[in-house]
């Protein structure tokens, strides 16, 4: 087998589908991998270490595509990868099909088998190819709430955590799924009043157990949605449900009853997001302001820290890389439900449900 490692080329990616260290263990077990030279240098890792690890570095991005059989990236393909998708090929990385019907008719059109790390699942149920992601927006989603809420950058110029004698910022969060729990807690943890919502009662429990009252947790409806998101200096929207597109909980009305210079973080803008009033920005124009609002949304969050973000996909990918290399790929998808459960496109139809139904496949 022949494993494909080329260089990501979203604006402002920083990451890499492979570790050295990933790297070494499939090539004791037998695959070759091809490397785009400088591929892994955003994210710490020379050429040289890839070298040393038994990869075959590749100048011509194009001639990793051409000779893989199976492509292992961090982000979808975009529209200048498209042509260089090869017919019956085997495409593993986030797909995110659901905000991305373009690309979906491609990988049909060139009977792509696309795995998506979305929406792979483990033996309890959830989604370990997903989860490291969600976790690190979650936590970067406090911290550039924070840094556009100053004034230089046009915020209101709360600090979150406030000092003695003032009122902290208010950080609303919507959402407690991975990503909304570790945004709770980092804006916990900077000294914010912090409010979190969700439908399920579950989750709500255990944030209020964890933080003995000093989270606020309501139950997600209109009335609690409309109070809320009009008293918040950051609101961050983390609403996920999986491989679909994501459902519009905050109206351009509540999103214009906000105080003027508040901020706006939508880690859910991969798919599609959960506020009426987002689109999605890039690392090179990160923001955009309407209502006075200032509105964040990055898809590809995580790449503010290439090199954390990087560790943490591989490390989660890792036993299923090994286990195609090993088995092969008919055999891996048949002996692991989970990580047949991340087959989104396969020849020519779209194979997962909610992808299905979003893109009216289904």
């Amino acid at each position: 087998m022949t494993i494909g490692v080329p260089k990501e080329i979203k604006i402002g990616e920083t990451r890499v589908s492979m570790t050295p260290s990933l790297c070494r263990r499939c090539v004791s077990l037998g695959a070759k991998v091809l490397v785009q030279r400088s591929a892994g240098l955003s994210a710490g890792f020379t050429d040289a270490e890839y070298r040393s690890a038994g990869a075959t570095l590749v100048s011509d991005g194009a001639k990793v595509w051409k000779s893989a059989d199976l492509v292992l990236k961090v982000k979808e393909p975009l529209a200048a990868e498209y042509d260089l998708l090869r017919e019956g090929q085997t495409l593993f990385t986030y797909l995110h099909l659901a905000a991305g019907p373009a690309l979906a008719k491609v990988l049909l059109n060139k009977n792509i088998l696309g795995i998506a790390y979305e929406t792979v699942e483990g033996s309890d149920g959830a989604f370990p190819l997903l989860k490291p992601m969600s976790q690190i927006a979650g936590r970067l989603a406090i911290q550039i709430g924070a840094y556009f809420l100053q004034s230089q950058h046009g915020g209101s110029g709360v600090l979150l955590g406030g000092i003695p004698g003032t009122l902290p910022g208010h950080v609303v969060v919507v959402g407690a799924g991975n990503s909304g729990a570790h945004a709770v807690q980092m804006a916990a943890g900077m000294g914010a009043r912090v409010t979190v919502l969700d439908l399920d009662t579950r989750k709500l429990e255990s944030l209020d157990s964890e933080y003995r009252g000093r989270v606020v947790t309501l139950m997600s409806n209109p009335a609690n949605l409309e109070s809320c998101v009009a008293d918040a200096d950051l609101l961050v929207g983390a609403v996920l449900i999986p491989a679909a597109k994501a459902p519009i909980v905050v109206s351009r009305k509540m999103v214009a009853r906000m105080r003027p210079g508040s901020v706006i973080v939508d880690i859910a803008i991969d798919q599609g997001g959960c506020i009426e009033t987002i689109r999605p920005t890039s690392h090179k124009e990160p923001v955009y302001e309407e209502h006075g609002v200032i509105h964040y949304a990055v898809p590809n969050m995580p790449a503010l820290v290439g090199r954390t973000s990087t560790q943490g996909l591989t490390q989660a990918t890792e036993p299923f890389v090994a286990l195609i290399v090993q088995k092969g790929l008919a055999a891996a998808l048949a002996e692991h439900r989970g990580l047949a459960k991340g087959v989104n496109t396969r020849d020519g139809r779209i194979t997962y449900d909610a992808v299905a139904k979003a893109l009216g496949y289904a």
